[in-house]
């Protein structure tokens, strides 16, 4: 059934917002849908109410800042949905049946789930959404303790991606990550989630005052160091640095600042810091996402690039019927390291993706299984690839492309590059158009002008490595990149209703498209 949430607002607009969508040649409005097929019956329960997600999605931003907690709370959801958990050290075949549903993680900072078809056959295509869930952020150094500089506690960050860019200045920062720590009875080594959500960290600005320096550029090493306490001792007799520590010389502890390590000791419920091993820990603004506008018709939040397409994919996948597309299997995955290329193990550019499928194919292949299965199960396939894409700036008309400029509450964007940034094809396309004519969804076109320069995301490297077709597409966004970001109050919902859309017709609309 389609998961419904109670509306927090009275939008009176929001239904009639078809209605009021302009003429314009970059918004593909939905067709009626074709008589459904006998082999492919159309869902029988409620449609999608892009209203209903919109309250879930600002809670669910606010209570996971990194992407260790996204991941964790994406898997407890699955969990709460009858999805059984499957490890990639474990031996899958005894465990996949048609009709289960599964999901894997890898470094705690990528995720696959899939439901297996009640029909699926090995051979079969899979239907999958796809994105990236990490985002722009700074990370703690690996020793972040740094000397007090003129009376001020400062911690040693780096970038990661655009991460400390001129957004980040007198934000208010909180750290989370996560905590590699051993049992010291056991001797396990398990890992420990921690979010402190209240201002901690400031990276101040120079008052204007002072002239040309206070305009720039910056140096992110010395000019961008996140104070984060206050230590005048240096002026008194008695000097903080000659007071005895009780954290273990020669600990991971002691390379990082002490009061920091009580904090997070005392928030994940460590009393012996020695048993702290490692951690990955972040800055990220602690201002909760929420709704703007004057009928409330943004969302303001951090992290939308790419946790807002995660988000819409696996509520897709919980709410699309087990009755619909039943020969294949429905996948989403959440990937790690996109903003930074993709390279690492638990990135689209891994084996990740290819060895969830080539596990499903051989647990139901009889006796034939190898790689002419394989390549046929690829065949069978397709992947949307979902990306936020950038939605026009009414203030900046000039550096868009005209009839390629994606609005606000109105639908996903198909993304296009002629050479060949995104996967996008006439043939994706059309299977998109299909689809989303079945499903009354909307869709929009980017395109970016000759002059610019067109960014990258996991379609091309995750299909050109398997080998499936696929389309890129994203829900649209303004500010892309900045630390605090925005979106429609209707986009999470527009998504879940077109990924939705995807999973439930699928098999009927891959059978127009069976000489491709």
């Amino acid at each position: 059934m389609t998961r419904r949430h109670g509306s927090a607002l009275d939008r009176p607009w929001a239904s009639h917002i078809y209605a009021q969508l302009p003429e314009d040649a970059s918004i593909t409005r939905a067709r009626a849908s074709p008589a459904p097929s006998a082999q492919a019956p159309a869902p029988t329960d409620p449609p999608v109410q892009p209203e209903d997600y919109t309250k879930p999605y600002c809670e669910f931003m606010t209570a996971n800042p990194t992407i260790f907690h996204a991941v964790k709370s994406f898997s407890n959801q699955l969990e709460q949905h009858g999805y059984k958990y499957l490890s990639e050290r474990a031996v899958w075949n005894s465990e996949l049946k048609r009709g289960g549903k599964f999901y894997t993680t890898r470094n705690s900072s990528s995720l696959i789930a899939f439901n297996i078809g009640k029909e699926y056959e090995s051979g079969n295509g899979l239907g999958i959404v796809a994105g990236h869930v990490d985002a722009l952020t700074a990370k703690l150094k690996p020793v972040s303790k740094l000397p007090i500089k003129a009376g001020f506690q400062q911690l040693g960050v780096a970038p990661y991606a655009g991460g400390l860019g001129p957004t980040w200045w007198d934000r208010d920062l909180g750290i989370g990550g996560r905590v590699i720590v051993r049992d010291p009875k056991t001797g396990k080594v398990e890992s420990k989630l921690v979010k402190l959500d209240w201002p901690i960290a400031r990276i101040p600005t120079l008052a204007p005052h002072f002239g040309a320096v206070a305009n720039g550029p910056f140096n992110q090493e010395t000019q961008m160091v996140p104070i984060v306490g206050i230590d005048n001792s240096d002026l008194f007799e008695k000097s903080a640095s000659s007071e005895t520590s009780d954290i273990p010389a020669g600990s991971f502890a002691a390379t990082q600042p002490e009061k920091l390590v009580k904090i997070i000791s005392k928030e994940i419920g460590v009393t012996d810091y020695s048993t702290i091993l490692e951690w990955e820990l972040e800055l990220f603004d602690t201002q909760p996402a929420q709704l703007g506008g004057l009928e409330k018709d943004f969302i303001f939040a951090g992290r939308i690039d790419d946790k807002l397409c995660c988000y819409a994919a696996q509520e897709a996948l919980l709410a699309s019927s087990d009755s619909t597309s039943p020969g294949i299997v429905k996948m989403v995955g959440m990937f790690d390291d996109e903003e930074i290329g993709s390279l690492l193990r638990q990135g689209a550019r891994s084996n990740f993706m290819g060895s969830v499928i080539d596990r499903i194919t051989e647990a139901f292949a009889k006796d034939n299984y190898g790689p002419n299965l394989l390549s046929q199960t690829v065949a069978n396939s397709f992947l949307v690839s979902s990306d936020v894409i950038h939605a026009v700036n009414p203030n900046f008309l000039n550096v868009y492309l005209e009839n390629h400029s994606p609005r606000l509450n109105v639908g996903v964007a198909v993304s296009a590059d002629s050479n060949g940034h995104m996967t996008t094809d006439s043939v994706s396309s059309g299977i998109l158009k299909s689809v989303a004519s079945r499903c009354g969804s909307t869709l929009q076109v980017f395109q970016i002008r000759n002059d610019s320069r067109s960014g990258g995301t996991i379609g091309p490297m995750t299909s050109a490595q398997i080998g499936m077709r696929a389309i890129d597409c994203g829900i649209p966004q303004l500010s892309m990149h900045s630390i605090r970001a925005t979106t429609g109050s209707l986009d999470p919902g527009l998504g879940v209703k077109l990924f939705k859309g995807f999973f439930d017709y699928f098999e009927e609309v891959d059978k127009e498209f069976a000489d491709f």
